[in-house]
């Protein structure tokens, strides 16, 4: 890093996350990552303020409408989209559902959907299920077990495909696929592309217009539990989901059945704010969104190396993953051991990394995981060297005269 380069401060980062003062070690950020102190004044200070129905009459109605407003254009910086294509709802798996049965009102027998066995079923069986029920041909592109690469899926696109279904990073193995190339692929023969961007929108700068659909989870990136889409304007105005017979036909609320959290859009904007925050110089929050990011993807991918190479060195364990560009996500196993007593271990041990499939049911099938699956250690920007240590340590031990089997 030359001096011009700004750092990331790691020590000042941990203190703005008031959950790591109970001295845990967390590595269970691809579940949910922890929330900074701004991030939750921001939902407290919503609820307890005035709020009506969105209007303009009153301020309870003009302070409900701005905090939608402020959502979609925060949401729009962080994916390089616009605040007209941005659609809340309950969770990434609802809203995917949801776009999944009004996309397949359109199929017909014959038409081709693509999945994959590298992603979340969240982009899986919502599409199995949608093609089954329009009579449509589904097709699987695999990857690669041994480098967690997907094949290529050339071969799979032909003049009736309608839609390809691929992740932007595996939240089992962190293998980050070139949907840019996906895409091109897929407009090519003039399908839709939906990507899942719910375990890279954590760890890197994403710009999401090249994807018809592409939605992310704030959780995931120290926000509030739902779910966000975006897909351009234009696109949205060819859809018609079922909705009820007075609600609006506007886009983007056309898609939002109900009335919105309120908190937990507003929760959303500040953890975007605190994504700017990290570091980045810029003009706009675009621009330090992306030059935050930059330094937590450095951050991030110098622990996973250290991380990854001691963990190797450890007798008997087994690391699934091998992708030329991941997220900070290792998956391992450790023989004589199964996978939920090493999470145990590790929890009494004052770490957090679970174990199991995480519902990537496909990509724990395909490795021969089964249901007991592996155990995940995600890394975030308030992971620090300590916690690699006590990772390490921890798994160590098992390996000593009292942790053998």
């Amino acid at each position: 890093m030359s001096a011009s380069e700004p750092a990331f401060d790691i020590v000042a980062v941990r203190k703005q996350f008031p959950a790591l003062e109970e001295g845990a070690a967390h590595f269970d950020g691809p579940g949910g990552s922890q929330t900074p102190q701004a991030v939750a004044d921001a939902v407290a200070a919503t609820m307890t303020s005035a709020l009506a129905n969105r209007g303009q009459l009153t301020p309870a109605e003009r302070r409900a409408d701005e905090t939608v407003v402020n959502a979609r254009q925060a949401m729009a910086d962080l994916l390089g989209t616009t605040g007209q294509g941005i659609v809340f709802g309950r969770s990434m798996t609802q809203l995917t559902y949801d776009f999944s049965r009004t996309l397949a009102k359109t199929w017909r027998p014959g038409d081709e959907v693509i999945v994959t066995r590298l992603d979340h079923d969240a982009n899986v069986r919502p599409w199995v299920q949608a093609a089954e029920a329009a009579g449509a041909t589904l097709k699987w592109l695999g990857f690669d077990p041994e480098t967690s690469e997907l094949d290529d899926i050339a071969p799979l696109l032909t003049d009736r495909t309608r839609l390809v279904a691929v992740t932007a990073a595996s939240n089992l193995l962190g293998t980050r696929p070139d949907t840019q190339k996906i895409a091109d692929q897929a407009h090519a023969v003039g399908a839709l592309v939906y990507v899942d961007g719910v375990h890279l929108t954590a760890h890197a700068p994403v710009d999401a217009r090249y994807a018809d659909f592409y939605v992310c989870s704030p959780y995931k990136f120290f926000g509030p539990h739902l779910g966000v889409l975006t897909a351009a304007p234009e696109l949205l105005e060819t859809l018609k989901p079922d909705k009820l017979l007075p609600s609006t036909d506007v886009v983007p609320e056309r898609f939002e059945f109900g009335t919105l959290p309120y908190e937990l859009l507003a929760g959303t904007t500040a953890a975007v704010e605190f994504i700017a925050s990290l570091g980045g110089s810029g003009s706009t929050r675009r621009e330090r969104l992306i030059n935050s990011l930059q330094l937590v993807e450095t951050h991030e991918d110098a622990l996973r190396d250290d991380l990854e190479a001691r963990l190797a060195a450890i007798p008997g364990i087994t690391l699934y993953g091998h992708a030329a560009n991941r997220t900070p996500t290792l998956l391992f196993t450790l023989e004589g051991h199964e996978p939920s007593a090493i999470a145990d271990h590790l929890a009494k041990a004052g770490v957090n990394a679970p174990a199991g499939s995480f519902y990537a049911y496909e990509p724990a099938r395909q490795l021969g995981l089964g249901a007991a699956g592996a155990v995940r250690a995600g890394l975030a920007p308030y992971n620090d060297q300590s916690d690699v240590d006590r990772l390490v340590a921890a798994v160590s031990a098992l390996t000593g005269p009292r942790g053998t089997n």
